[in-house]
């Protein structure tokens, strides 16, 4: 069970890292026009949530059975914490942007709040050269 839950874990983080970054994208590119908030800027921002919610659930696991978290301080504090910032930022962000009343605060909001917990995440993440047994893929 244990190799399953970090090849999950490593793979998903590539999802999670795509549709943040679309999701930031969108954001960028829609929040200083007229564009109108539409359901598929929605969606996105709702699957960027759903991801990496799913990838949380998942980290919180191996948190409990990995070796590496007993071996590594990194993982034990540093990784968790800012992961769990960044997804309380992305969760904050998503409904924030719900409740805006106009299109353009609905995008400026996902697009900083994601942006922020984005850096959180590539901040928390063992990459590496970082010497802690991770690979790239």
């Amino acid at each position: 069970m244990y190799p399953m839950l970090v090849h999950s874990h490593s793979g998903l983080r590539w999802v999670v890292l795509v549709l943040l970054l679309a999701a930031i994208f969108n954001a960028g590119t829609k929040m200083g026009g007229k564009a109108s908030y539409t359901d598929k800027d929605k969606k996105l921002g709702l699957f960027a949530l759903i991801f990496s919610h799913i990838q949380l659930v998942i980290g919180i696991a191996l948190y409990f059975i990995s070796p590496k978290v007993q071996t590594f301080r990194f993982f034990r504090m540093e990784h968790l914490a800012m992961m769990i910032i960044a997804i309380a930022l992305i969760t904050v962000g998503y409904s924030r942007a719900k409740r805006k009343a106009d299109d353009a605060g609905k995008f400026k909001t996902t697009f900083w709040f994601y942006l922020i917990a984005l850096l959180a995440i590539l901040a928390g993440i063992p990459w590496p050269f970082m010497g802690y047994g991770s690979a790239w893929f």
